[in-house]
């Protein structure tokens, strides 16, 4: 079945970077469009970026010119390269394959805690 590990989060002080990742299995990954969503204390899940199979990317606006979303087809992992963190980057961050429906469970995310 569809699996997507996310790892790599961790504590960071405003400024830093952080790289995740996310491992997929399951499914073909070449042949689907990836992206990031993040989950902030209190708030809803959104969407931060996304790439598709060719590799066009996309981000929100607050995250534009920090974060780059990247994937390795190989390797079968998508990447968020997240630099110039700041204590609004503070979430739960997940992967997920564009497209899927709500009944596609999510995985665990990785906790990325920005904070002097």
């Amino acid at each position: 079945q569809v699996q997507l590990v996310e790892s790599g989060g961790g504590l960071v002080q405003p400024g830093g970077s952080l790289r995740l990742s996310c491992a997929a299995s399951g499914f073909t990954f070449s042949s689907f469009h990836m992206s990031w969503y993040r989950q902030a204390p209190g708030k809803q899940r959104e969407l931060v970026a996304s790439i598709s199979r060719g590799g066009i990317t996309n981000y929100i606006t607050s995250v534009k010119g920090r974060f780059t979303i990247s994937r390795d087809n190989v390797r079968e992992t998508v990447y968020l390269q997240m630099n110039s963190l700041e204590p609004e980057d503070t979430a739960v961050y997940y992967c997920r394959r564009v497209g899927d429906s709500a009944t596609i469970p999510w995985g665990q995310g990785t906790q990325v805690t920005v904070s002097s």
